[in-house]
């Protein structure tokens, strides 16, 4: 119904002590320094507070009122009744993603408090209670005559700026179910697909993983923490965070299975009901993207294995003195790499000043989320593993989570995530029903940010070691971001066509698993046993199926924008930063094609992908020259 309303946050572990709801401030993390905490006071100013009950009754007066007006009447309006309806619409869906927004970041912060578990389940039934009279808006617009939406648009530039809202709407009418069907799946819902992402979120918060470190001493980590190993200077060390991993998820790999098998049959029965073409094809829909892109860079990603990730790694081998890799080695720091810990003060510096060099009114908005409470950034035990931005609702601000450890990777994922948050800001000026990016967007800002904050540590490089180890991380979070998540969607591809033959067993999905890893990361690796169950903590694969296309999107179009944006700042031209702007602010108004055509840029054009790619062969290619 509305983007807050989602079923947006990836799964959650829980701190040892209570967090302050709405006082925000920061929290000393040691030599780190000290570090944000969210302030909701944006939202709500306390779980208890009164607004929240009322937002809810507010909203369940207005969605029956709403019904009773408009029910079985769409067709009849004129422009301003249409209009008016819209407007309603839009405002009973900001006030349910207010508290929508608020019960599921209090729950990111803790998903093994009960209380807070109890607080989203509980606001999750009540918003699918509510919004259910409302259920008949969509299914009425997808049966208006194309001439009357033609008349209206003709007659209201008001109601006509809504245009692709009922674009997107209406590209789903050859699969819409009857109203009683469409009304179903609404209220079954809350025990259906979102109730397994929960189990899902709930158990992998619970894992525990023991790690063996020096001297045969042992450590208890969360899955974060375990995560964070694997990319340690010491192979001891990555080797013992495998291992842990390795036997924790094979000690609930049923369980993982279970779910995988129930959500996989459950999408296969509604996309057989809605006769969409392919499991992919809802995906594709929801992301206002044609399957020919996608698959036009599926290609150009697994045809690039060879030159761009096998290449890669096989460096990689050669510089850590290797015959063969472990997956463990994947993402290994080179023997130079400076491990120091990077306080929060200095990133923060980083990540803003690269932000300033390209326009300062991006660093000011990115300045809010430090001074304002809207980044919680210290990793704590049980906190949610990764990190997000959540765009709330238009009339508050996005919130940005992170587990800030001081490594350089965690510097590139805050200017990763402050893209995000720069994002969602300017989009907000769209209002509800238009600021949500689609997936293949919502990347841009993200990886842009990240492009920027690279290249101002590169040009600060003092020694071509450490130009080396900036090189080598970037392409390794490209390869993350392009290869990885190109497997990871080749995955889904096959499990997804599995299921629909039959149940899949753990044995299935690890070799479907073992085959994708091996085609894309190549010859330079050797794969134990163990590492057969790793998909089984993917959150994407659980939440949002076949969302992972949208990172190796976002980064190919990225790499495509930065050298446009190069090549007019050295011919002097100026203009790319406002274009840039323009951009982000359309939020969902409008698609890639017409998005990107300012910067003479066609992603449906196989090409272009090409052009992406030969960014990351080219850095590769300096690194080989590094060799001598």
């Amino acid at each position: 119904m509305t983007r807050a309303a989602a079923s947006l946050f990836p799964p959650r572990p829980a701190p040892l002590r209570e967090l302050p709801d709405a006082a925000g401030g920061a929290e000393d993390a040691g030599p780190l320094g000290a570090m944000p905490v969210w302030d909701f006071s944006g939202l709500y100013a306390a779980p208890a507070e009164p607004a929240i009950d009322a937002d809810l009754a507010a909203a369940e007066a207005e969605a029956a009122a709403f019904a009773a007006l408009y029910e079985g009447k769409l067709a009849g309006l004129d422009a301003a009744g249409m209009l008016k309806a819209i407007e309603t619409y839009e405002a009973i869906s900001e006030r349910i993603g207010r508290v929508m927004s608020y019960v599921g970041l209090r729950n990111a912060q803790n998903v093994m408090d009960e209380s807070r578990a109890k607080a989203l389940g509980d606001a999750h039934n009540r918003v699918t209670e509510i919004s259910a009279p409302m259920v008949f808006f969509s299914l009425e617009i997808n049966r208006l005559e194309d001439a009357t939406l033609e008349a209206w648009f003709g007659a209201d530039a008001a109601l006509a700026r809504y245009r692709p809202f009922f674009d997107k709407i209406r590209a789903s009418r050859p699969y819409q179910l009857s109203d009683e069907l469409e009304r179903f799946l609404h209220d079954q819902s809350v025990v259906g697909g979102s109730a397994w992402n929960r189990l899902f979120d709930e158990t992998m918060a619970g894992l525990s993983f023991t790690v063996k470190g020096d001297g045969g001493a042992a450590e208890t980590l969360t899955l974060e923490q375990t995560l964070t190993a694997l990319n340690d200077a010491k192979r001891e060390r990555r080797a013992a965070a495998s291992a842990a991993l390795s036997e924790v998820f094979a000690a609930n790999i049923k369980l993982f299975t279970r779910i995988t098998n129930t959500l996989a049959k459950e999408k296969e029965i509604e996309d057989r009901w809605r006769k969409l073409p392919s499991p992919e094809a809802g995906r594709h829909l929801a992301n206002q993207v044609e399957p020919e892109v996608v698959e036009a860079l599926r290609d150009a990603v697994v045809a690039a294995y060879p030159r761009i990730s096998h290449r890669y790694y096989a460096l990689k081998a050669k510089w850590l003195g290797l015959d063969k890799l472990q997956t463990w080695d994947r993402n290994a720091p080179l023997p130079e790499t400076d491990d120091r810990k990077i306080p929060w003060a200095e990133a923060r510096e980083t990540v803003t000043a690269a932000y300033a060099e390209f326009a300062p009114e991006m660093a000011e908005i990115a300045g809010r989320f430090f001074d304002k409470g809207w980044i919680d950034a210290p990793s704590r035990q049980g906190k949610s593993p990764g990190a997000f931005a959540h765009p709330t609702v238009v009339s508050a601000h996005p919130f940005v989570m992170l587990n800030y450890l001081g490594k350089t990777r965690d510097v590139m994922t805050l200017a990763h995530e402050l893209g995000h948050g720069v994002h969602q800001v300017l989009a907000a000026e769209q209002g509800e029903l238009l600021s949500s990016t689609p997936l293949t967007l919502a990347e841009t800002a993200s990886v842009f940010g990240e492009m920027l904050t690279f290249k101002r540590l590169l040009a600060a490089a003092e020694t071509p070691a450490k130009r080396k180890s900036l090189l080598a991380g970037k392409v390794e979070d490209m390869i993350n971001t392009v290869v990885r998540q190109i497997a990871f969607y080749e995955f889904e591809l096959r499990v997804h066509r599995a299921r629909r033959e039959g149940e899949l067993t753990p044995a299935a999905l690890g070799e479907i698993w073992m085959g994708v890893q091996g085609e894309s990361l190549g010859p330079a690796f050797e794969f134990n046993d163990g590492y057969k169950n790793f998909w089984a903590y993917i959150p994407h694969f659980i939440h949002s199926p076949f969302y992972v296309y949208a990172y190796a999107f976002g980064d190919g179009l990225v790499n495509a924008l930065y050298a446009v944006y190069e090549e007019r700042a050295k011919a002097g031209d100026a203009s790319f930063q406002a274009m840039y702007f323009d951009m982000l602010r359309a939020g969902g108004s409008k698609r890639h094609k017409e998005l990107l055509a300012p910067f003479g840029l066609d992603a449906s054009d196989p090409a272009f992908w090409q052009k992406g790619l030969s960014v990351i062969d080219g850095m590769i290619g300096e690194l080989e020259a590094m060799e001598g």
